[in-house]
């Protein structure tokens, strides 16, 4: 499903898990086509009833762009590919060699969520060919019929993460870089975000500089990959700060625990942290429902956050 935003963005809800929970965009410009992440192999068919609705043919879309390369953003990269005979797959060059040979990619998700869960939640994971595929750099312009995108490196989340500044939007693709926010939990204060520090990278200090260097920019927006845009971006970055000084705080009280009990425990204080927030924020969720829709991103950020205090 893909509805239209202003400055040309298509928003585009993958499938993925929920609705309004993982989205991928179609930017158009002179009636080209630049896609920024996936989704994955099951996301197909939306992408090109997206390339579609826009009134684009195929081989109008000249770049598939992944954020990077954790297969929520670009486990779909290849079967795109092979649709789309003109574009070329741009992704970070700690991820590109990922998108060519993606055995060791499929490898880290599945000692992450198993092998089952990997084949049922993200389908068959096409290589590109790799004379398609473009390594990208700090600071590089990719030109859309004469729209400038902007490509600057944002670890944090992971090594291998770049966001794209679009001046004509005023707005940042994010990827997971600016955390996480989703619909559900939207009040009349804004909406929430949150940090995700999934395996096997969170890097506080670098993700705090990253997130620092994006609102050096003054973006007006933010173009979330968990999910949508979400504009008055100060505040949020404010907030995204904050609880990364928290997540580190809770990580170093509950570093001297062993597992599985340290595990258990962060889960307890991811939890509590992330409730004290949405109610300061007035959310009406009740808490057996917040920490439903938040499940999988507790077990995954306690996961990250115990590698990185192994680490």
């Amino acid at each position: 499903m893909a509805t239209t935003a202003p400055f040309g963005i298509h928003v585009i809800d993958t499938g993925f898990h929920r609705p309004a929970f993982d989205a991928c965009y179609l930017v158009v410009e002179n009636g080209r086509g630049a896609f920024v992440d996936t989704g994955t192999t099951h996301s197909l068919p939306r992408l090109l009833a997206a390339v579609d609705a826009a009134g684009l043919q195929r081989a109008d879309v000249d770049w598939v762009i992944v954020t990077h390369v954790h297969l929520d953003h670009a486990g779909g990269a290849g079967a795109l590919m092979r649709e789309l005979p003109s574009a070329k797959l741009l992704a970070h060059p700690r991820g590109a060699r990922h998108m060519i040979e993606p055995l060791a990619l499929l490898n880290g998700a599945r000692a992450v969520y198993g092998a089952q869960e990997v084949t049922r939640a993200y389908g068959e994971v096409v290589p590109v060919p790799a004379e398609r595929v473009v390594n990208s750099h700090d600071g590089m312009i990719v030109e859309l019929a004469g729209r400038p995108l902007l490509l600057i490196d944002t670890p944090g989340h992971a090594r291998h993460h770049h966001c794209l500044w679009d001046e004509r939007s005023r707005g940042f693709f994010t990827g997971d870089t600016f955390g996480l926010s989703y619909r559900e939990f939207d009040t009349a204060q804004g909406p929430w975000l949150l940090p995700t520090t999934t395996p096997v990278q969170f890097e506080p200090d670098a993700l705090k500089q990253s997130v620092r260097r994006m609102l050096g920019f003054h973006p007006e927006r933010l173009y979330l990959t968990h999910y949508g845009c979400v504009e008055n971006v100060p505040r949020l970055g404010e907030m995204m700060l904050a609880q990364v000084d928290e997540i580190v705080a809770l990580g170093e009280r509950l570093r001297p625990l062993r597992a599985p009990a340290r595990h258990a425990a962060l889960m307890t204080g991811l939890a509590d942290l992330y409730w004290a927030r949405l109610q300061q924020l007035g959310s009406t969720v009740p808490r057996d429902d917040a920490m439903a829709l938040l499940a999988m991103d507790l077990e995954l950020n306690a996961q990250g956050i115990g590698i990185w205090l192994d680490r």
